[in-house]
């Protein structure tokens, strides 16, 4: 089987399985994605959700977040780790959206990717998942599961597996994948303790055949 043809195969079978396809960052408005995609990096969504709201109800605009002291923004966010980092990361994007963009996130790679703190993975959900473009969230999970599955071979940069996956699969499918392949990896392709036999995937796999052939 041609990688495309595994690729279209899993695009199904993960449809059949998770027909519902989404971010599973919390988020009402492109400018909240943008800092939740910053905050859940090395921390996991759900604390991400805990801490947002907080963050919100005291900075509830890009313009409110802009004027904010990198300080206050960081007491808030710390609980999700790299405090410093990422408050200094959210005060200068949000700045420039006040400055450049009129309060507003811009819709193309070449913009989101020259905000502060914003690399491919982030810019790739905003497309997605806010303007419906064609786009790729090379996260973990992706990387993950498509050395696994066979998808890529032994490719573990995010950029170099966003290269190989736009080779196989059809674009308008590539965001809705993504957000499968995180539903998947912790539903039963778990890190360190996959779930084998009871994966969808398990005979088109080329880690699975291996695991119950």
């Amino acid at each position: 089987m041609t990688k495309k043809k595994l690729a279209a195969e899993v695009i199904e079978r993960l449809k059949k399985e998770y027909p519902e396809a989404k971010c599973t960052l919390a988020y009402d408005k492109a400018w909240q994605l943008l800092v939740s995609v910053r905050l859940a990096a090395q921390c996991t969504d759900a604390r991400v959700d805990m801490i947002t709201p907080l963050l919100y109800e005291k900075f509830p605009s890009i313009q409110a977040l802009a004027d904010a002291a990198v300080e206050d923004i960081e007491k808030i966010v710390r609980p999700c780790g790299l405090g410093n980092s990422k408050a200094r990361d959210i005060s200068a994007c949000m700045k420039m959206l006040r400055d450049k963009y009129d309060c507003k996130v811009p819709d193309t790679m070449e913009e989101l990717l020259a905000l502060p703190g914003v690399g491919r993975k982030s810019a790739n959900l905003l497309m997605g998942d806010v303007f419906g473009k064609p786009a790729i969230v090379t996260d973990t999970h992706c990387i993950r599961l498509c050395n696994l599955i066979g998808l890529v071979d032994n490719i573990k940069e995010p950029g170099k597996v966003e290269k190989e996956l736009w080779k196989i699969i059809p674009p308008e499918e590539g965001n809705d994948l993504c957000h499968r392949f995180v539903l998947h990896g912790r539903a039963v392709c778990v890190a360190r303790r996959p779930d084998c036999e009871r994966c969808c995937l398990k005979d088109v796999c080329k880690t699975g055949k291996k695991s119950w052939s």
